[in-house]
């Protein structure tokens, strides 16, 4: 985990309720879920099978190891949830050695946040390493606190990263908005306690208390992040 957050923030610059909003990465401000799915069906496709598509609902946004395991037992492969982990992120890291493509409004939310002094942190079931070569083309500069899937006891959908990420920017996850795509990620940040705005990628995510859903970051603001505050509490 990464940071640069003093040890006590309790409030925005502006003394909004908002105190800080917490951001998924691949399918919420990286357009890379497509990606992962393109690797998996590249390996599995050497190793001798062939991948469902209906399955890409089961695999997006959870994770490595849970990804991995279902597809190892779906297809009967002849690798171990390890092996196959190590060569998913390789692939993966290869795949996106260059700039990787934003999510239509991410840049503009990215910056609307900084510039109001919004604490802000990445939160992602994926491994340190692939996070830090996301952040070449997100900006590292963005994030307060940046919280991989390979740096907590329990990633999504359990609730441990983002709890982890409130505490440590001294916020109440009721007062942080989180950005999700998948109902993985959702159920992780409802699971914290926090209101949650759904992006979805892939797949259908209904609305519900606590959940509101969008069809693109282009449709998300400060002024609307700060409004699921003021309802939620």
């Amino acid at each position: 985990m990464t940071s640069t957050v003093p040890a006590a923030l309790t409030r925005t610059a502006d003394g909004s309720a908002l105190q800080a909003v917490l951001l998924d990465m691949d399918g919420t401000l990286v357009d890379t879920e497509g990606f992962w799915w393109d690797v998996e069906v590249a390996v599995f496709g050497e190793l001798g099978h062939s991948l469902d598509d209906s399955w890409r609902h089961v695999v997006v946004g959870g994770p490595m190891t849970r990804s991995a395991g279902f597809l190892i037992e779906s297809t009967g492969a002849d690798i171990t949830v390890a092996e196959l982990s190590v060569l998913l992120n390789e692939r993966f890291e290869a795949r996106i050695a260059g700039q990787v493509p934003l999510m239509p409004g991410a840049d503009r939310l990215l910056a609307e946040l900084a510039r109001h002094g919004v604490p802000t942190a990445l939160v992602s079931a994926s491994h340190r390493r692939v996070i830090d070569r996301v952040l070449l083309s997100l900006g590292a500069d963005r994030f307060a606190l940046t919280v991989a899937g390979d740096e907590v006891a329990r990633t999504k959908p359990h609730p441990d990263p983002y709890l982890y990420a409130a505490q440590a920017l001294g916020a109440h996850p009721s007062r942080c908005a989180v950005i999700e795509d998948t109902a993985t990620g959702v159920a992780a940040a409802e699971a914290a306690g926090c209101p949650v705005v759904a992006v979805p990628s892939v797949g259908l995510i209904p609305p519900a208390p606590g959940r509101t859903v969008v069809r693109s970051l282009e449709d998300v603001d400060l002024p609307f992040l700060r409004s699921l505050i003021t309802v939620m509490n």
